[in-house]
């Protein structure tokens, strides 16, 4: 089977390349023509466990090319999927530039039919829009030929990405014709031999699918660290309320960790666009706009604890970060607290000095020599005032803490993401503060 996949950002790259492992022949599109002689070189533009070794593999193999020119492929595919970038606009709502343009380019260029997917993560009503894009472009032509238009939303974790596709534990697909629904079954059989799970739906309800599973995730999220917060006023604590409710089994255990606020690609940009969907459509995801709210005001926690700890005033002191990335196994530092966090302890005249096992070349990339980037976790802490463990990596849980504690000015810990032992710490002789407890 061939198919092409347009863009070779995350999703674009991951979907290709684990296609190809299955042994689809697969030709990945992407305008940027350095980023494809770099894919070609084995150069990879993101961080993913298991990625780079994939598309090393699957190039040699001849199952898995890289090009500039959709237009040159199109005769020689059966599928190609749209998996190109739906930023915010300025009022919150995907910009669907990008995709129309996919459409623009198959419409002005396909000679038969093609099964057109967005892969995307798209507002309802983008695949019909899709559609009139494709049709009009023929229209101009003079031509008839047969298409058709699905969705196929991915729900990718980054850091797990490569799992999550290989192993599915759904795959959702809205379709509008048989046709189209035996070419997606043939796509993903190889996936599903052992647990054949393929939803189909309607287009709109496929597209519909991804933003509501994002933001009931994210809903988890801020209504977890809305009850941490009240657990600290009231003297509960948040890690036996968690486990006391994730008992039961109607909601389960999973996303009901608080922290210092969630980020990445995905959960805020979601959140944000369907609140604006609802909103061009005359009504109001209250729920929505209130998990926003406080996911925007939990970003800040730490700096409020920070500045509690030294009444207000934390001008010249030393801050380390222990994380930088929006959650461990990524390089992704898109909407990420730290970068509020950064921001609030610089205005306020402190300095910041940062470890990040993947993210700090991107984070260099993103602001510059505004702070500091330590070696490792032990240099990160030297002659520091304050330490603040912002991502959950591996190698942050078991530190020498005597060592740490030689190293800092001043002993406090500030604990975003409740992966340390309060006892332990405090008889230790560190001031310990985390979420919720």
């Amino acid at each position: 089977m061939n198919i092409a996949i347009v863009g070779t950002g995350y999703v674009g790259l991951v979907t290709g390349t684990c296609f190809s492992e299955m042994g689809v022949n697969v030709i990945c599109v992407d305008v940027l023509e350095k980023k494809v002689e770099d894919l070609k070189k084995g150069i990879i533009p993101i961080y993913e466990p298991g990625l780079e070794e994939m598309v090393h593999r699957n190039y040699a193999a001849g199952r898995l090319k890289f090009t500039t020119s959709l237009e040159s492929c199109l005769d020689g595919v059966d599928i190609v999927f749209s998996a190109v970038g739906t930023p915010p606009d300025e009022d919150g709502s995907a910009d669907l530039k990008y995709v129309l343009e996919v459409a623009r380019t198959i419409g002005k260029n396909m000679n038969k039919y093609v099964l057109v997917v967005t892969k995307s993560t798209v507002p309802v009503g983008t695949a019909q829009k899709v559609k009139a894009t494709i049709q009009e472009e023929l229209d101009k032509r003079g031509v008839k030929i047969d298409f058709d238009v699905a969705s196929n939303p991915e729900f990718l974790k980054e850091g797990d990405a490569i799992d999550d596709f290989m192993k599915p534990d759904r795959v959702v697909v809205g379709v509008e014709s048989e046709r189209a629904k035996d070419l997606m079954e043939k796509l993903y059989k190889p996936f599903m031999m052992n647990n054949y799970r393929m939803i189909f739906t309607d287009v709109p309800s496929a597209e519909m699918i991804k933003y509501a599973a994002n933001s009931m995730l994210a809903t988890r999220i801020s209504f977890m660290n809305d009850i941490a917060n009240l657990c600290e006023i009231v003297g509960a604590d948040v890690n036996m309320v968690r486990k006391g409710i994730g008992s039961d089994s109607r909601i389960g255990n999973k996303f009901l960790y608080p922290g210092c606020g969630y980020g990445g690609s995905c959960f805020p940009k979601d959140v944000k666009a369907l609140i604006k969907t609802a909103e061009k459509n005359g009504y109001s995801m209250k729920v929505l706009q209130a998990v926003e709210e406080v996911n925007e005001s939990q970003k800040s926690i730490l700096f409020d604890k920070l500045m509690k700890y030294f009444n207000g005033d934390i001008s010249g002191k030393t801050i380390a970060l222990w994380g930088l990335s929006f959650k461990p196994e990524t390089d992704d530092m898109r909407e990420a607290p730290s970068l509020v966090l950064i921001d609030k302890i610089v205005n306020a005249g402190g300095n910041v000095k940062a470890y990040d096992p993947i993210a700090m070349e991107e984070t260099k990339r993103r602001i510059g020599n505004k702070i500091k980037y330590a070696q490792d976790i032990y240099d990160a802490v030297l002659d520091a005032d304050a330490l603040m463990l912002v991502t959950e990596w591996k190698e942050f849980r078991l530190p020498s803490w005597a060592v740490v504690k030689k190293a800092m000015n001043n002993h406090l810990i500030l604990d975003g993401r409740n992966i340390y032992d309060r006892k332990e710490l405090e008889e230790l002789g560190f001031d310990y503060t985390c979420i919720g407890r």
